[in-house]
């Protein structure tokens, strides 16, 4: 077997282009695509040529000769997923459609989001000759969670800045950063300036537990503490309650795991990524021992990934272990395929002893939070057992620390419909109404992967150049965008400014970077502030990114 991936892939398909015998799948256009965790090498076919490394933007491809130990239960599921489904019709990828022929300065876009969601519908847009794109953030800087979510620790997962680089190169393409929809510019502004506008804000608050004593002091959100520890600028200056010994995560996705595994990590060790230097001030000082994951349901429905949970079984430094009874982390039957291998390594951890005087991180489940306790600050949690656990009745976690990691969720977006119940603006195809359109999390809510939102986007703009073509577009009122001339706007130039700076005292500190993490101090490391002057319009379509290395080829359209 010579080449496995090993994480959550971002599932852009680029490996699956450049390998010469069509041996990564699910690819586009055979089922599954774009809804796995990852994806998977056909070990009987790969002939060990390592394009598919070349291409990947994230590394999560390997040689099997160089996996580590903690990376060898990748060789098994690679092998489980052949097992059940064989491949043997080797059914083509999906033909890449028609180039759409648009005429230089046809269609102008006003992207507003600059994470994943917002560059790659960028990204599928620029695919066209004549299509001038610029993207607004109301930060400083661009590129969303993928730069304030994932965690300081997997910075292999932050590479996908690379593809995001390379996006935001291309001719036609120029940012508005530090442009608040709303403060700087309106919705009417958008329609005013530019052919079409396409939202991708995502969802930047988090969902509330609803029980008593959420709002005390040291109960906060996982999306807030994350944002905290990295660095964003709106959450620079907050504080945590990091004096006690025990932590408590309420919830079992991606997110309580990286909150959990940053309150336990060695301090040196993060001091070797990007992490918010305040951040990492305050977890050198902070006394929190152990953290105990909750999960009202049982492991059958738990939310995180298996690679997730399989760097997580990984760890050396930290003891991972579950509590309850073996018979609780028995699945029944006709469930997900990836439930046996999390509940073969789940029953692993329930079997570990602890070793005394370690860190430990205790993942609880069929567990329900029903209040959080203390007066003037948070000292425990009440919690009851649900399911196999309902007979044990109400029980108390001392902590000092309670976090919610129970779900993101989008805010109302001025201007356009809204669907309280599902969080989302409600949409056709990404359709909100001919000229404006959603992708990304505010389009579908908050589910999937950073490469989800490729086929998301790609969808979108589909149905944007549908409208184009049957003429529903309206033309802008003048020859350029003449709004948000701000003085203290953020074009391209500027965010490369600031990109380098924190680079290049990485560089000094043996880091990848050290984020600015004060509004301020990013706007004064932007000198080339002010809107960019409009992009030129492309005038042929290359067939590699500017800048990709060899083999990193486009995802078919």
């Amino acid at each position: 077997m010579p080449y496995v991936v090993t994480r959550s892939c971002c599932a852009d398909a680029s490996c699956v282009l450049a390998c010469p015998v069509n041996c990564i799948h699910p690819a586009p256009g055979e089922p599954g695509f774009g809804q796995t965790e990852m994806l998977y090498v056909d070990p009987r076919t790969c002939v060990d040529c390592g394009a598919c490394t070349s291409a990947c933007p994230v590394d999560a491809l390997k040689p099997h000769t160089a996996l580590t130990e903690a990376e060898q239960p990748f060789l098994a599921l690679n092998r489980a997923y052949y097992e059940a489904h064989p491949h043997e019709d080797r059914t083509p990828m999906a033909v890449v459609p028609p180039q759409r022929r648009i005429p230089a300065g046809e269609l102008r876009v006003a992207v507003v989001g600059a994470g994943p969601a917002g560059l790659f519908a960028a990204d599928e847009l620029l695919r066209h000759p004549g299509v001038t794109v610029t993207v607004h953030d109301r930060l400083p800087t661009p590129y969303g969670l993928a730069r304030a979510g994932v965690a300081p620790d997997h910075q292999d997962t932050k590479r996908v800045a690379r593809l995001f680089r390379d996006i935001e190169s291309q001719p036609g393409f120029s940012y508005r950063l530090h442009t608040e929809i709303g403060r700087d510019l309106s919705h009417e502004d958008l329609v005013r300036d530019f052919h079409a506008v396409v939202y991708a804000v995502g969802a930047a608050t988090d969902r509330r537990l609803g029980i008593d004593g959420e709002d005390l002091p040291g109960s906060a959100s996982a999306t807030d503490f994350v944002a905290w520890y990295n660095g964003h600028p709106d959450h620079g200056a907050d504080r945590y309650a990091l004096d006690g010994e025990r932590a408590v995560v309420i919830g079992n996705g991606n997110v309580a795991l990286d909150v959990a595994r940053i309150l336990t990590a060695d301090p040196d060790a993060l001091a070797r990524t990007d992490i918010s230097d305040r951040a990492l001030a305050a977890l050198r000082a902070g006394r929190v021992r152990e953290v105990v994951v909750l999960g009202r349901r049982g492991p059958a429905e738990a939310a995180f990934t298996l690679p997730e949970l399989l760097a997580l079984a990984a760890r050396d430094d930290v003891d991972v272990l579950v509590e309850g009874r073996p018979e609780d982390l028995v699945l029944p039957e006709d469930l997900p395929e990836d439930a046996g291998p999390k509940a073969a390594v789940l029953a692993g951890l329930a079997a570990r002893t602890p070793v005394p005087g370690r860190r430990r991180i205790v993942l609880r489940f069929h567990t329900r939070p029903t209040r959080i306790l203390g007066d003037d600050r948070v000292t425990g949690l009440a919690v009851e057992g649900t399911g196999p656990r309902a007979a044990e009745g109400a029980d108390t976690i001392g902590a000092s620390l309670v976090l919610r990691a129970i779900g993101y969720r989008a805010r109302p977006v001025p201007g356009l419909p809204w669907d309280a119940g599902t969080g989302t603006v409600p949409h056709e195809r990404g359709r909100v109404a001919p000229g404006v359109y959603v992708t990304g999390w505010i389009k579908r809510g908050p589910s999937g992967f950073i490469g989800t939102n490729r086929s998301c986007a790609r969808e979108t703009v589909s149905t944007l150049l549908d409208d184009l073509d049957a003429g529903l577009l309206t033309a802008p009122a003048g020859d350029a965008p003449v709004g948000g001339g701000h003085p203290d706007a953020v074009g391209l130039d500027g965010w490369r400014a600031i990109d380098e700076r924190e680079r290049a005292e990485g560089r000094r500190q043996g880091r990848p970077r050290v984020k600015l993490v004060d509004g301020d101090e990013l706007i004064a490391a932007a000198p080339h502030r002010g809107r960019d002057p409009p992009p030129p319009p492309r005038a042929a379509r290359r067939g590699v990114r500017a800048g990709a290395p060899p083999g990193r080829d486009r995802a078919p359209g």
